[in-house]
């Protein structure tokens, strides 16, 4: 049963807001996180296999179907203080939310007991791939947010809104780049993981975090 494990970001949306205030710079991080299901039939690993290419989540614009996706979607706000002639920021909040799509296997019962065996093991590591597409998306979210909140200031507001855009979309490029070398580190590692949680199933010991 092949497995290719994809994430998939939405368009950031980053919206800024110039105040005329006075006062320290704060800065906030929101994170949210979401679970959605497609549904799957199959008595044999080939069956599985099937209806995962054809149910399966498509992600980065590609028609391919995948045993499982995250959706990401970073946003956020910032506010800028202007004083003694110079532009700085002043209140930052980055969001991010993901959404994790992942398979669910509808007529489970009556399968053989290695087909739920190799299921389990699967799923397993599906949503443990997931989670950590989600968990990359988060900490780059405070990555940026401290960047952001450490940002010089600027002559004006017009030229402190566009570094914060710059730096914004640098971040989210950052992002992407961690989470396709996560994906190719995982490709490699993919068979011997799944033989190392077949095994522990077999003696009994649980999945693999």
């Amino acid at each position: 049963m092949p497995l290719a494990l994809r994430y998939m970001r939405l368009p950031i949306a980053f919206s800024m807001i110039a105040f005329f205030l006075c006062g320290p710079a704060a800065a906030e991080v929101v994170a949210t996180k979401s679970y959605s299901y497609f549904d799957i039939k199959g008595k044999t690993a080939d069956e599985l296999d099937d209806e995962l290419s054809r149910r399966g989540p498509t992600a980065n614009g590609s028609s391919a179907r995948h045993p499982g996706a995250t959706k990401i979607r970073f946003g956020g706000e910032a506010t800028y203080i202007q004083e003694n002639g110079r532009c700085r920021v002043g209140n930052v909040k980055v969001t991010v939310h993901t959404q994790i799509i992942m398979p669910r296997w509808g007529n489970r019962k009556g399968a053989s007991r290695e087909l739920s065996m190799i299921w389990d093991a699967l799923s397993s590591d599906i949503r443990r791939h997931e989670e950590r597409h989600a968990e990359i998306a988060r900490t780059q979210a405070r990555a940026m947010e401290r960047e952001l909140k450490a940002l010089p200031s600027r002559r004006n507001c017009e030229a402190m809104q566009e570094l914060v855009s710059d730096v914004s979309a640098r971040g989210v490029e950052e992002h992407d780049k961690l989470q396709a070398r996560f994906d190719r580190v995982e490709a490699v590692n993919f068979q011997n993981r799944m033989l190392r949680l077949l095994n522990n199933r077999l003696n009994g010991k649980g999945g693999e975090r």
